[in-house]
Parts: C-alpha cells; structure tokens; sequence
C-alpha cells in the first residue's frame, strides 16, 4: 500500500486561470515573428513601428518555447490583463503537481527598451523554482529584444500597453 502511494502523483492544487483556456496554434507562433519583421519593414518607411500580439499569438509562443526547453512548466496559458502577463500552468517536482500563477510586468525605461518584472508569484503551497521565473522571463525577454527582431538594433520604444487580451507597442527608428 505504502508503494502504490508513493507511485501516485500528488495535486498540491494552487492557483487556477478565471480565463477560458486558449489553444496552442502553430500559425500563431508564427504570426508572431511575422508581424514583427513586418512592423520594422513598414518602419523603414514611416520611421514608426506598431506591433500588436494578442494572446493567443503570445500563448502559442510561449507554449512552443516552453515545449522546445523541456521546462518544468507545462500547459502554459498566457493572459494579456490587468496590464500585466499573466502566466498560468502546473509545475511537477518528484510526486508533487501544483498550480501555478505568475504575474509579470513590464517594464520600460528611458532609453526605450523593455525589462520584465515578476510582480507576484504563486505556485500552490510551495515557493516558486527559480528556474521557472527565470525561464518565463527569458522567453518574454527574447521575444521582444531576440528572435523577433533587438530593439537593441536602432528601435527606441516609446509606449507599450497591455489591455483586453492584447500588447500593443509603438517605437520609433533612432
């Protein structure tokens, strides 16, 4: 009896999405890079770049990041609310699963570039890995200064907003 226990998995439960899960899409991930080398073709026109992701182009992202890096968080599910990144998914350590919620923020500074803060953090009872925030800062990060283009490369941002499912970023070529 004791071993059957131990070979059980153990939900811890913890923090749950009040939002309607959204599916994983190949083509989202993609649109994401898209739209980016899009925005900076027209900016080359304009001098202006706009960028809007909505979640589930974020979410897919995300996901298939996550997915490509083995990470101890599974299932993610990306929200777009309360100005904020909301991260929601289960972590698995040894027998024990438990919810996970991160909020993180956005930050940016006076030279225009963006830096994520992890504002709040819940993983069911337990304290949150390390490695998951720093992996989910990673990922964001990379997103919007790596793989979709560095802001590092002549883009000052100038706003970004995070409003109803959506992020929206306007810069400027320097």
């Amino acid at each position: 009896m004791f071993l059957a226990t131990l070979a059980c998995q153990i939900d811890v439960g913890g923090p749950e999405s009040p939002y309607p899960l959204i599916a994983a899409d190949d083509q989202a991930a993609d649109d994401v890079t898209n739209l980016w080398q899009s925005a900076l073709e027209s900016a080359l026109d304009s001098g202006e770049v706009m960028l809007v992701l909505d979640e589930n182009q974020l979410n897919t992202f995300v996901a298939k990041r996550l997915a490509a890096e083995d990470s101890l968080l599974h299932e993610p599910q990306v929200f777009l609310r309360q100005n904020a990144i909301q991260v929601y998914g289960y972590v698995i350590q040894g027998i024990i699963r438990a919810n996970i919620h991160l909020s993180i923020s956005p930050i940016l500074d006076q030279e225009g570039r963006i830096s994520f803060e992890l504002t709040s953090a819940s993983v069911g009872p337990m304290p949150v890995p390390e490695a998951v925030k720093n992996t989910i800062s990673a990922i964001l990060t990379e997103a919007f200064t790596g793989t979709l283009g560095s802001f590092a490369t002549g883009i000052r941002i100038s706003s970004l907003v995070i409003n109803d499912g959506q992020l929206a970023i306007v810069g400027e070529l320097r």
